[in-house]
């Protein structure tokens, strides 16, 4: 399989044969309001234009609808016949926009020989931060002789993730790890030392790190990351923190 970064949650993957699209967020830097009052979202330019990043995708599969993850360059660029499939409660915000092929996935369904599971996520640690940030799900990709891919999404570290990664034991974990914050509470996505324990937990996973660098309310940079996972003695074979544009093969 291969998976390539684009920005922030923005990734395409090939994977059993077929090109995914996720969480597309194609802004011009800077053209998107602040989350934390540091800077105009978001912090950079995507590495291509959204045209190459579209081509030839297949599927497009959306964690949830905030803003940085479907934001209005996307909802007016994607085709409107693309097959989408999104969490419960969301298809008819995606079909308002002119999509007309919506599949919500309440448990686990089958996409072109690729089983498809959504997994729960918690995005925040208080009820405050939960209350504003909704409901969002992660995703567990499964087929014949491929990696078994686990794309937890915008979500903390809880026990219902931790429960995912015991069920499936994934090849492949795809984390948040910003460790973004909300009102100045705890994390709404996993930070470093979440991610770490992710890590832990799946000795003979590879872990592969996003959703960095791209926010003004992000908290933990690659740097920051690649930097404790030294400390940890974790290896840059087992935690990958792809740049944006670079491409994984998995």
């Amino acid at each position: 399989m291969r998976l390539r970064l684009l920005r922030n949650a923005t990734q395409r993957l090939r994977y059993a044969g077929r090109e995914l699209l996720l969480d597309p967020y194609f802004a011009p830097r800077h053209s998107r309001p602040s989350f934390a009052g540091r800077s105009p979202n978001p912090l950079v330019d995507l590495p291509c234009p959204p045209e190459e990043i579209m081509a030839g995708a297949e599927l497009l599969i959306l964690s949830h609808l905030h803003s940085d993850h479907f934001d209005p360059e996307a909802q007016r660029l994607l085709p409107k016949d693309l097959p989408v499939l999104c969490q419960p409660g969301d298809e008819e915000a995606i079909r308002g926009h002119g999509f007309t092929r919506v599949t919500p996935v309440d448990g686990t369904l089958a996409w072109d020989g690729i089983t498809v599971t959504r997994t729960p996520g918690q995005h925040g640690t208080g009820p405050a931060e939960l209350a504003d940030m909704g409901q969002v799900s992660g995703f567990v990709f499964q087929a014949p002789g491929e990696p078994t891919v686990y794309w937890a999404g915008d979500t903390i570290l809880y026990e219902p993730v931790r429960e995912i990664l015991a069920r499936f034991r994934p090849d492949v974990v795809v984390t948040h790890s910003s460790g973004a914050l909300w009102k100045g509470n705890g994390p709404i996505v996993m930070d470093a030392a979440q991610t770490l324990a992710v890590c832990a937990a799946l000795p003979r996973a590879q872990i592969v790190a996003i959703h960095l660098d791209s926010l003004d309310h992000g908290e933990v940079s690659r740097a920051d990351l690649r930097a404790q996972a030294q400390a940890a003695e974790i290896s840059d074979a087992r935690l990958l923190i792809p740049a944006d544009g670079e491409s994984l093969e998995l």
